[in-house]
């Protein structure tokens, strides 16, 4: 009875959009996932060392904290590219989302870094398009779609208020155009707060990359 209950549970989730929990913790080459959760405020990301940190908590959680955690995200004088290591990058299923720091950031049909894919530590999606409400494909990147910084930043992750805005990315690709958007750069938020960040489909969410 138990047994049914779980795989009629797991159902329901993947007809939502959504994945259930990993039973059974990380694929050992885990080097990617969203963020289940913003730090608590918005925009204000604590700079890139807090957001890091944030990355390397939430792999902690989930026993996948040997590894040097880095947000992807750019400031005024950082490029996201540049921190993430040199790949390849697999989600916590162990499915690959880019072999190099070029295919990641290469044709948008290219890399890996889809609806499917694009999954928090814990296995889960966030809520994408036609999955549960509220929407939460909005990620935080500050980033160009080449992985260099864009002028939009929250002040370097540092505003958490309606004062500053940030470049935003797509996780599951889909929304703002018509085909594939882009996971990193499709436009620029109405500000830094989360009041500011829910009414586009955002959670204040963000990429975390291992570096080594």
């Amino acid at each position: 009875m138990i047994q049914a209950r779980y795989f009629v549970a797991a159902a329901v989730l993947l007809a939502l959009g959504t994945s259930p929990a990993l039973a059974q913790g990380p694929a050992e080459n885990m080097s990617f996932f969203v963020t289940s959760r913003n730090p608590g405020n918005g925009g204000n990301l604590g700079g890139l060392s807090g957001a890091d940190a944030h990355c390397q908590s939430l792999a902690q959680a989930v026993d996948a904290g040997g590894r040097t955690w880095r947000a992807y995200l750019s400031t005024s004088t950082v490029d996201a590219r540049d921190r993430i290591g040199e790949g390849p990058w697999f989600n916590v299923r162990g499915e690959m989302i880019a072999e190099s720091v070029a295919d990641l950031h290469s044709d948008s049909h290219s890399n890996n870094l889809t609806a499917e894919t694009a999954i928090n530590e814990q296995g889960n999606s966030p809520n994408y398009i036609g999955g549960p409400q509220p929407l939460e494909h909005d990620v935080l990147t500050g980033t160009n779609t080449d992985g260099t910084a864009s002028e939009m930043t929250c002040s370097n992750w540092t505003d958490g208020t309606a004062g500053s805005t940030a470049m935003l990315g797509h996780a599951d690709r889909m929304g703002r155009t018509a085909g594939v958007n882009s996971w990193n750069a499709v436009h620029a938020s109405q500000g830094s707060a989360m009041e500011n960040l829910t009414p586009t489909g955002g959670a204040g969410l963000f990429y975390c990359f291992a570096a080594d």
